[in-house]
């Protein structure tokens, strides 16, 4: 019986030498590490082409590029609503105001430090350019701007820009552009009534 638990141990000491790191430390090869794996001798292998990251499909041509047929487009790819404006406002305040100002003049902190000014978007040739220019530039830079895709989603550009058109409106704005109602209310020194909720997609 003695025998026969010493060979036990022994055929399970044998099988544990075999369960060795070896096991645990699977052959890999590192970022950057030349292999013989391949004729080439990277590593690094190049993605299929096509090749889509997870959560980066961006299908929607308008939303992820403000293009249409790879024209700058003139509208959005959803509703302009109120909540959609005041969330454009915040998003401009936090990252586009330092630059542009809260105003769009561009007048912002980075010019009372000596920094050089941006153009204004009241500028006529600004004025005139498409929603998707504003959408584009954020997106891609613009030569002194750099591109902000990082740090801002294309969603909330979408929403800057639509926050941008209103502040163009509104500086460009005469006194017929605003409803009768809304101009003696103004002129009464009332507040503004609140505006009904809803808004136009794909509209500039």
């Amino acid at each position: 019986m003695r025998g026969f638990s010493f060979a036990v141990y022994a055929a399970l000491a044998v099988l544990g030498a075999g369960c060795r790191q070896d096991m645990h430390d699977t052959p890999r090869v590192d970022a950057y590490e030349a292999t013989d794996a391949f004729p080439d001798g990277r590593g690094n292998r190049t993605p299929v082409e096509g090749t889509v990251a997870r959560g980066h499909l961006n299908d929607d041509e308008l939303l992820y590029t403000g293009k249409i047929n790879g024209q700058l487009a003139d509208e959005f790819p959803f509703p302009v609503t109120k909540t959609v404006l005041e969330r454009g406002q915040e998003r401009f305040n936090i990252y586009c105001s330092p630059c542009h100002g809260r105003t769009g003049m561009g007048n912002g902190m980075i010019v009372s430090r000596g920094l050089r000014p941006p153009p204004s978007y009241h500028d006529e040739k600004l004025r005139t350019q498409p929603v998707g220019h504003f959408f584009d530039v954020m997106t891609n830079g613009f030569g002194a701007m750099p591109d902000y895709k990082a740090q801002i989603s294309a969603e909330d550009r979408w929403r800057i820009a639509a926050y941008v058109r209103v502040l163009q409106f509104s500086h460009a704005a005469l006194e017929k552009d605003v409803p009768a109602e809304e101009l003696r209310r103004l002129k009464s020194g009332l507040p503004a009534a609140e505006p009904a909720p809803g808004g136009h997609g794909r509209q500039q």
